[in-house]
């Protein structure tokens, strides 16, 4: 069957009953969304503080390639096979956007027997976030050029705007508009675009914020422009915007609250892409699992140069979180075409190509363990063309490494096949006495941050700027210097080729262009020709979606 047939035939709980037998979470405590699904009050987390945290597993993966890696599908996994083996554990999961929903990614609910349900309102509308974001958004832009048309008390000099609207959609036709055109009445005529909803700092500062008052403080501090000449910051206080934001966002705020196939908790909240944002689930998600659960299995977007880098020194160092182990997800299917095998190609074995696509994996694994100081297990996630020689090649490798590895069930057998990840896991937290480590420290430069990340941890040799950037930079680090850095940049490879596979080393990470995202309290870099509203593919996932008469829903993966 496939992943949606899976999940349409799966045996649900309700909600607030799984919520309060499993998990002690009375009913008063919850706002349903349905049968199925539901918001878990604020006041409530607040009233879980004194309570000890549980253990916090990230699960990150190798760079990712068109052969899928299965990050979200082991997370799931990881999860059911620790309540399997008598742990309370939840997992903490991002919200899927509609761009690569109807794109070519397809959405993000696990898959096989690993999966969220349910998985069709999980993968389109859920509980309502994505617009909440959007509207909150597009709000401060509408507000930004009513008050520019009613006099522009403030000063804002329209060439330097640096706020866009957003969509959740996959639509470069928007990527660089006009807007304004038709006449006085129709406001200024001025250059803007569009970018995707994950990548709108709204996005980022719902997943940051730990409180409403935090939440419109925050957004409050967006800066939307400056006044002539580039000398005063405009921010969306100034506009009076933030209190309206925060409004429209007072529900989205809250985690969302679902089950797995096998009927365990799964708060799914936040959806910031790691390619272009901090790929990160929300905090206040997170926090309130680490409360209620012995072991919290979360994922961060794409492979550990971006996802995990990113939970560490920006979601880790921000919300105080202490990781005790991470994941490392790869495939044979994976590491045969970071060593050259073409696509389609991938399910015959290749011994050669996957002892050079292995490359891949050692600098993911050493990134983890030596940088982010954290212990790894490496998760061989199974597929069915796998051969006995391509898992014992790889399992052999990692235990050259002097690491733990586990080949990954889960798909096809749910938590019952990731039962060795999860004693491996439990055991490699049990044995951790360290501390995690950030890559970069706190008080450096702006400029020193993103060489840091670009030497350490995409093997590059240094990086560079025009002038006129690197002018920028001094700048923010003079006035912001203190914030984390957001690498936005291809997840496909090391570099800022997507083309360059393997562990490519010694290039230059190019910095085209930097974004100041105070509300969300990080600065953003972005690298090479990364774009932050992506196009549609030439045939879209969106072709193959439909729905029949009775509203069953086909074609989602």
């Amino acid at each position: 069957m496939s992943d949606i047939e899976i999940a349409q035939q799966a045996q649900k709980h309700p909600i607030l009953a799984l919520a309060e037998t499993s998990y002690g979470i009375g009913a008063e405590h919850l706002e349903p969304y349905g049968h199925y699904k539901a918001k878990l009050s604020l006041d409530y987390i607040e009233s879980l503080q004194a309570r000890p945290d549980g253990q916090l597993v990230l699960v990150t993966a190798i760079s990712p390639t068109p052969a899928g890696e299965g990050k979200t599908t082991t997370t799931v996994g990881l999860g059911d096979a620790l309540n399997r083996a008598g742990h309370r554990a939840i997992i903490c999961l991002r919200e899927p956007s509609l761009g690569p929903c109807f794109g070519m990614k397809g959405g993000a609910a696990g898959g096989g027997y690993a999966q969220v349900v349910p998985m069709e309102d999980i993968n389109l509308h859920f509980t309502g976030d994505f617009h909440a974001i959007g509207a909150a958004h597009n709000l401060l832009a509408a507000l930004l050029d009513n008050h520019i048309y009613h006099g522009n008390a403030l000063g804002l000099d329209p060439r330097l705007i640096t706020w866009k609207r957003i969509v959740d959609m996959n639509d470069r036709a928007l990527r660089r508009i006009v807007i304004g055109l038709g006449g006085t009445a129709n406001g200024y005529v001025r250059e803007d675009g569009f970018d995707i909803t994950v990548a709108s700092e709204v996005m980022a500062i719902l997943c940051l914020a730990t409180s409403l008052t935090d939440l419109r403080y925050r957004l409050g501090e967006i800066v939307v422009g400056y006044t002539t000449g580039g000398q005063q910051a405009v921010r969306a206080r100034d506009l009076h915007a933030h209190g309206a934001m925060a409004a429209l966002l007072k529900d989205a705020i809250k985690p969302n609250v679902v089950q797995t196939l096998e009927n365990n908790l799964a708060f799914v909240h936040g959806g910031p892409f790691a390619n272009i944002a901090h790929g990160c689930n929300s905090v206040s998600a997170t926090r309130a699992a680490l409360k209620l659960a012995d072991y919290v299995v979360t994922e961060a977007g794409f492979g550990a140069d971006l996802g995990a880098e990113k939970f560490i020194d920006i979601k880790c160092r921000m919300a105080g979180l202490r990781p005790r182990a991470a994941v490392l997800v790869a495939t044979a299917r994976a590491l045969k075409y970071h060593g050259g095998v073409a696509r389609a190609m991938l399910s015959q074995e290749d011994l050669p190509a996957l002892r050079r696509g292995l490359v891949n994996l050692d600098r993911h694994y050493r990134n983890i363990t030596e940088h982010y100081g954290l212990p790894c297990v490496v998760c061989i996630n199974h597929f069915t063309a796998d051969t006995p020689a391509e898992l014992a090649l790889i399992q052999a490798h990692v235990g050259d490494l002097g690491g733990r590895v586990c080949v990954g069930r889960h798909w096809a057998e749910g938590g019952a096949g990731a039962a060795a990840l999860a004693q491996a896991v439990v055991e490699v937290i049990a044995d951790n006495t360290g501390e995690h480590r950030y890559v970069y420290a706190h008080d450096a430069p702006l400029w020193d941050k993103i060489s840091a990340v670009a030497t350490k941890i995409y093997g590059a040799a240094g990086i560079s700027a025009e002038p006129k950037i690197r002018t920028q930079l001094a700048q923010l680090s003079a006035s912001h210097g203190h914030m984390p850095v957001c690498i936005a940049k291809t997840q496909m490879s090391f570099s800022t080729d997507p083309g360059a596979l393997g562990a490519p080393s010694g290039h230059t990470l190019v910095i085209r262009e930097v974004r100041l995202a105070a509300g969300a309290g990080f600065v953003v870099a972005v690298a090479g020709d990364m774009l932050t509203m992506p196009g549609l593919p030439k045939q879209p996932a969106a072709e193959n979606i439909d729905v029949d008469a009775r509203g069953n829903i086909s074609g989602l993966f």
